[in-house]
């Protein structure tokens, strides 16, 4: 097979590097103008008649449709990646015939690596030894960490169902229901009550025991017992078939009131060891989780995530590798701060590096991330190429209104809105809505427009990574 990649100037060297060692095909790579995204279908026509080939891979920015010069010349025009340093990535894709007409390789290499972790991760799960399974769901052993989303004060919650089942979408295996000592027991059997019918594990957060029975109706897991709450709800424990969390208290260490429950016959038992907050024992207490305590160890993340002022997804990584390294089986976390939003997902997703990654040395390369800003490679193109420049300072304080009228830009239910003379229009992206604008003819004006384009990507960009927007201010 021959394989033609027409290329700018520019990213020529670029691509030229990425094929070196490359032999599973021979290629050309032909220079097409200075811009390789800049491929107009007639420059490629003529390009492949002055070069015959099989298949021609355009760059991956490129946004003309080639479909009829591949018609015409009866060869298939793929699209590349986006960057000509990432081009070598899309030989197996080559190879296999499975590079798309419309969609940059690397997308669909992304796609194709997401896709294979997650089938791995259920392969997994499913080969998975386990110390006992909650609602089919498998705790300990080499099963995956499991998840479980803490709602705080579930009692005070005025959206405790959405809360629950935003929580699943996002991966969480279960759900902890939190309550503070000024619950009643009819705020507990009103909260599980809510939550009765979802198919997955429910688990109650006190150490009061008259909370704790008034959950047992439908509780999976106790969090948390004591040595000196054993004797009081061990018969009521086991009636229920609920499995329970044992906590070091009361000058009680761990061991021992692991023992007195395994004594007061409870077989599905946790150990809890306490992971403490930051600068208050945080490092000490994490060695607690070393030693084996005749149960699978769950890590309490909350006091970590909610405790620290800094991103929780780098947070969530470092708390499921350590998780790991201790043999841990599940791991809780909230979202009960606005700056803990998506923790459930962050989480999740580290922990099913963790467990991809089981058998290397570094949870790297496994088809799983954590990041939301930050590249894991920053690509390395030219800089654009030019024979004058002017720089510029400031911004001309002359504004000249749009006699179209102007608009309030916000965010509702996860779409953007723009309002002008009370009409709204709502999407998804900064590209919709500005499109629909363009259409209804609301703005007259070049910088006016630009405007609009910078507010609406904000905004977008605010969506996209759950931050709060106000328009006109920084992002």
């Amino acid at each position: 097979m021959h394989v033609l990649f027409p290329t700018g100037r520019q990213t020529e060297a670029s691509l030229s590097a990425s094929f070196l060692g490359v032999s599973d095909f021979t290629y050309e790579i032909i220079v097409s103008g200075e811009i390789a995204s800049f491929l107009t279908p007639e420059r490629l026509r003529t390009i492949i008649k002055e070069h015959p080939c099989d298949a021609a891979v355009v760059s991956g920015m490129c946004t003309a449709d080639f479909s009829a010069v591949s018609e015409e010349m009866k060869i298939p025009v793929y699209r590349g990646t986006r960057h000509a340093a990432d081009m070598r990535l899309a030989v197996p894709l080559i190879l296999k015939g499975t590079l798309s007409t419309t969609e940059p390789a690397d997308v669909l290499l992304d796609e194709e690596r997401r896709i294979a972790a997650q089938k791995r991760l259920v392969t997994m799960e499913e080969e998975a030894d386990a110390d006992f399974e909650i609602r089919g769901v498998k705790f300990g052993k080499n099963s995956r960490i499991k998840v479980l989303c803490e709602i705080m004060d579930a009692h005070r919650s005025t959206s405790l169902r959405e809360k629950a089942e935003r929580a699943l979408a996002e991966g969480a295996d279960g759900i902890d229901l939190g309550f503070g000592f000024d619950a009643t027991e009819e705020d507990v059997v009103r909260c599980f009550t809510e939550l009765e019918d979802l198919d997955c594990v429910l688990s109650v957060d006190t150490l009061s025991p008259e909370l704790i029975r008034a959950s047992l109706f439908r509780a999976d897991i106790i969090f948390s017992l004591t040595a000196k709450t054993i004797p009081l709800l061990a018969e009521d424990v086991k009636k229920a078939g609920a499995a329970a969390v044992i906590i070091p208290r009361d000058g009680t260490g761990l061991i021992e009131s692991v023992q007195a429950a395994e004594d007061a016959g409870l077989t599905k038992i946790f150990a809890d060891p306490l992971l403490q907050p930051p600068l208050s024992g945080m490092t000490e207490s994490l060695a607690g989780f070393l030693p084996e305590f005749g149960a699978p160890k769950v890590m309490g993340c909350v006091n970590v995530v909610e405790l620290i002022d800094a991103d929780s997804p780098g947070i969530c990584a470092i708390l499921a590798a350590s998780a790991a390294e201790c043999g841990c089986c599940a791991v809780l976390v909230s979202e009960h701060s606005d700056k803990t939003a998506g923790a459930v997902s962050e989480m999740y997703r580290a922990v099913s590096q963790m467990q991809l990654s089981r058998g290397r040395p570094y949870p790297k390369d496994a088809g799983v991330d954590v990041f939301v800003i930050k590249e894991k490679r920053k690509r390395k193109e030219p800089a654009p190429s030019y024979d004058s420049v002017r720089d510029v300072e400031g911004v001309s304080e002359n504004l000249t209104y749009d006699p179209m009228g102007s608009f309030r830009i916000g965010i509702e239910g996860g779409k953007i809105v723009a309002v002008r003379k009370g009409h709204a229009i709502r999407g998804k992206t900064a590209e919709e809505v500005f499109s629909a604008i363009l259409a209804e003819g609301g703005v007259s004006l070049l910088d006016h427009a630009a405007y609009l384009g910078r507010e609406l990507y904000k905004a977008e960009l605010a969506i996209r990574f759950g931050r709060s927007f106000e328009q006109d201010g920084e992002f």
